[in-house]
């Protein structure tokens, strides 16, 4: 397993917390949240190997990757765009 993937564990506590209907795994909510839980691993691992450059950028594939999920969710469905912004602690 990676160091960077999350554990299942952790990873179904997110999408618990962010599934739109009990099947729901794939969502835009869910995955913006399981990119969100990476990007902050990825991040900490980051602060203490400052020269990963490969990491980084895979770390930056990732926020390009979210950006691309919120702006979808935005324009298909603010309501959920901002829940999901507010719970995270995400920027607008």
């Amino acid at each position: 397993m990676s160091i960077f993937m999350i554990n299942t564990k952790k990873k179904q506590k997110v999408i618990a917390d962010f599934k739109i209907h009990e099947d729901d795994t794939g969502s835009a909510d869910v995955q913006i949240a399981v990119l969100t839980e990476r990007i902050e691993e990825l991040s900490r691992h980051l602060k203490k190997h400052a020269k990963d450059n490969h990491s980084r950028r895979g770390l930056l594939q990732m926020v390009s990757q979210r950006r691309k999920f919120l702006n979808y969710l935005k324009k298909t469905d603010e309501k959920r765009y901002l829940k999901v912004v507010k719970k995270l602690g995400l920027k607008k």
